[in-house]
């Protein structure tokens, strides 16, 4: 049909929703296949961080990756487990029985539309366990797409640059609103960051369920940081940082708070092959990083942080 044929010669969006109905073809052929779905959640970031801030970093990332090997970025999706956060202004939550059916109509859907290659890519710790499982239950019927779980927190591989960021924390605990997640925020919307209000709460460990080994209860991590913050980023404040903070490249974000925070965006999405090829793994210093989506040809994923925090 005339109405559907492409007439893209030049770059296309890699964000789904920006393409054209006749140009849409040609980014499914571009992307060959592969479509990346950003995932975080809608919760608490300690006093001085945005809600959406878990959905930020691997949107970031897809962006500046697909800049660099092309695929198609689906819509912000923030439906996760974080029922911890519940009782917290501002918190998005879908019920439990509702959660996975969602997320496996919107893998048909992304596939209806021509994509056999999804990559989840995970910016929020809660969500790992739980996405763990949905690949499993892909195996459940006969489907012609394969969804792969991206988990920021396997990727890092760069020893030397874990070690960078790790010289300059100024804090041994964290994991959520910490210097790394809050130096990540800071590089993507400083705008939003209230670092001032940082130490405000407490996100030190409390230990209160440090006695339970062997098993699990769901208040496993909220026993430790009953103020939803786990870490102290009011430390960035006191040094100056300038290493790949909770990102997976060198980048060029400033902020007179933190001297020059890494760019959280490098091309840690990768390492799934497309066509049998395997991507390999190093840091880069260039502002868009490269990457190895599951592709014919051989990508490179730069890791240095995680960007997944709980």
């Amino acid at each position: 049909m005339s109405g559907s044929r492409s007439r893209a010669k030049g770059p296309l969006p890699a964000q789904w929703e920006e393409l054209t109905v006749s140009d849409f073809p040609e980014a499914v052929k571009r992307a060959a296949g592969v479509c990346i779905l950003p995932m975080g959640v809608i919760e608490k970031h300690g006093p001085h961080l945005p809600l959406g801030a878990d959905l930020m970093a691997p949107r970031e990332v897809a962006a500046r990756a697909a800049r660099r090997e092309y695929a198609v970025i689906f819509p912000l999706y923030y439906f996760g487990q974080v029922y911890e956060a519940k009782h917290y202004p501002g918190g998005v939550m879908v019920k439990p029985e509702l959660l996975t059916p969602l997320l496996q109509s919107v893998c048909d859907e992304i596939a209806r539309n021509g994509f056999d290659k999804i990559l989840i890519l995970n910016g929020h710790g809660g969500n790992i366990q739980w996405l763990s499982f949905f690949c499993q239950t892909q195996l459940a019927e006969r489907r012609d797409y394969v969804v792969y779980a991206v988990f920021g927190a396997r990727l890092v591989r760069d020893d030397a640059l874990g070690k960078q960021i790790e010289r300059r924390r100024k804090t041994d605990w964290g994991g959520h609103a910490d210097e790394v997640e809050s130096s990540t925020i800071m590089a993507i919307r400083p705008d939003l960051v209230k670092l001032e209000r940082a130490g405000e709460e407490d996100g030190r460990p409390r230990k209160h369920l440090q006695d339970l080994i062997g098993a699990e209860t769901a208040m496993w991590w909220y026993a430790d940081f009953p103020e939803h913050y786990a870490g102290d980023a009011g430390a960035r404040q006191r040094g100056a940082g300038r290493a790949g903070a909770g990102g997976q490249c060198r980048g060029t974000g400033r902020d007179p708070a933190v001297g020059q925070a890494g760019r959280s965006g490098a091309a840690a999405a990768g390492g799934v092959p497309r066509e049998g090829g395997e991507a390999a793994c190093q840091q880069t210093s260039a502002p868009a990083p490269a990457v190895g989506w599951p592709s014919q040809s051989h990508g490179q994923v730069a890791n240095g942080a995680s960007w997944e925090h709980d």
